[in-house]
């Protein structure tokens, strides 16, 4: 009988929570030049299809000030630019993204700032968006982040999707910093 209820309390469980686990799917795009793995995190957010394709640095015993600059834009990843494309409109702040593509970039420092921009047009020459030198050009607003601790340390750099009752937030992690900004959809 205990057996039985374990397996019930399991299958009870793995149900409760199969929502949560179907709306993330992560995939590798490729190892990256430098050794920081590129990923692709897939979410569904109230009916949205939205996903950040992005490099995963480690901080390999590095400063987190060397590595994310107060008070300088960083290329929130590692090689390309971060990218974060969406099916429906999302709003951050007062900034409004219809469905596309667009770059993440952030600002560092005892308060953080959300960098969103246009993807610049490939070239031959340049036939994806480096993350370095920032391009203020194709800068399309900035939003305020909420800074605090993360629970324990993160070696490697970590952006998420939380769903939320009122849209979802984007979140970013490495070392002790947690840096996130709240969005809606439609």
């Amino acid at each position: 009988m205990t057996a039985r209820l374990s397996m019930v309390a399991a299958l009870a469980a793995g149900i409760g929570f199969g929502p949560v686990l179907l709306a993330q799917k992560t995939t590798e795009v490729h190892p990256g030049r430098g050794g920081s793995p590129h990923v692709k995190t897939e979410y569904t957010i109230d009916g949205a299809n939205v996903s950040i394709t992005y490099g995963r640095p480690m901080l390999k015993g590095r400063s987190e000030n060397d590595l994310m600059p107060p008070g300088k834009p960083w290329r929130t990843g590692a090689d390309e630019v971060t990218r974060l494309t969406t099916d429906r409109t999302l709003t951050f702040g007062t900034i409004k993204l219809e469905p596309g593509t667009y770059t993440i970039n952030t600002i560092p420092g005892d308060e953080w700032t959300l960098l969103i921009g246009r993807l610049a047009t490939p070239s031959e020459k340049r036939p994806v968006q480096w993350g370095i030198p920032y391009q203020q050009d194709l800068e399309i607003g900035r939003v305020p982040m909420t800074r605090s601790k993360t629970p324990s340390p993160v070696e490697q750099l970590t952006i998420t999707i939380e769903d939320t009752a009122k849209g979802g937030t984007l979140r970013i992690e490495w070392g002790a910093v947690r840096a996130e900004a709240p969005f809606t959809v439609g």
